[in-house]
């Protein structure tokens, strides 16, 4: 039986790790397929509190998780397979084996979607990528696209325009799903060129292997073109990862873990924090700042249970 199981080692978790380890609650933190979240493909994080120059993301992540090493967290590599909500404890499958705990801490994170074209996740990493404000500082003075239609898309694109040549904004309709705004911003921009009707059929690739264009077919015309890009930014969204708790956990229409108050979830016992349940901000300090938060309701939730 574990006091505190924890599923998820990006910000939320590890912060989460911490604090729970320090009430000397022997916690339980579940290293999924990606190991440290999203922060493990940044290159350079310059908006965490506390580091004047910036600090690398794989590094922030070794060092919080060597803190709550320090204080006692355990941590094992597994993905959440199965749930089984119970009254006093709950029953979490990792890896088709049952484990149960008296608390559990939901940090598992969201993915991002990608286009399904073929080859596609071996060019992440060299051309293409979900992430802007990770990647976009690598193509100075250089062609590359955004692919979606709504807020994200357009604030990828205006973020992009301080380092590329140009920004082609590959959209599938006429016109932006992106908020008045945000669209007005966008088609204004001088380095914004909007590509409308068209949809990506295929990554195109140098010799090394590098991006070097996108082949696009038009939705109306059928007709096919080549857009030379360096790199290929896909913002279509993002999918919590939240598959093993549906059906038990109350969650939004877009699969997002629904906080009841603070980070509790409709069961006793459960937490959310970080991106699984948090849509809009999806940042570092605010998904460590829920994972402090869960690790806080579950050490009083352990009290109250043990009184």
């Amino acid at each position: 039986m574990e006091n505190v199981l924890i599923v998820g080692s990006g910000c939320a978790g590890l912060t989460a790790a911490i604090y729970t380890a320090r009430a000397n609650l022997n916690p339980l933190v579940l290293e999924g397929r990606e190991p440290g979240g999203q922060l493990t493909t940044t290159t350079m994080v310059e908006n965490f509190p506390g580091f004047p120059e910036g600090i690398d993301g794989p590094m922030l992540v070794m060092n919080m998780h060597k803190q709550a090493e320090r204080f006692g967290a355990r941590f094992e590599y597994g993905v959440v397979t199965g749930f089984e909500p119970g009254e006093k404890s709950h029953r979490v499958e990792i890896d088709g084996a049952w484990r149960e705990t008296r608390t559990l801490i939901i940090a598992s994170g969201a993915s991002a979607r990608w286009l399904g074209l073929p080859g596609e996740r071996g060019k992440i990493g060299h051309g293409l990528t979900s992430c802007a404000t990770c990647d976009g500082a690598f193509y100075r003075g250089v062609p590359v696209c955004v692919v979606g239609g709504g807020d994200s898309a357009a604030e990828e694109a205006i973020f992009l325009t301080r380092f590329a040549s140009k920004v082609y904004l590959i959209h599938r309709r006429d016109e932006l799903r992106a908020s008045k705004i945000m669209a007005d911003r966008v088609l204004a921009h001088e380095k914004i060129e909007p590509v409308w009707n068209s949809v990506p059929v295929e990554y195109l690739s140098d010799d090394k292997g590098e991006m070097r264009a996108l082949r696009v077919r038009g939705v109306k015309s059928g007709a096919e073109s080549e857009i030379g890009v360096k790199c290929v930014f896909v913002a279509i969204g993002h999918t919590p990862n939240t598959a093993p708790f549906v059906g038990h956990l109350d969650l939004d229409e877009n699969g997002y873990i629904i906080q009841k108050s603070g980070t509790r979830t409709n069961l006793p016992g459960v937490f959310a924090a970080g991106d699984v349940a948090d849509h809009v901000y999806r940042q570092a300090i605010t998904a460590a700042g829920q994972g402090c938060a869960a690790a806080l309701e579950a050490e009083h939730y352990l009290t109250d249970l043990e009184a």
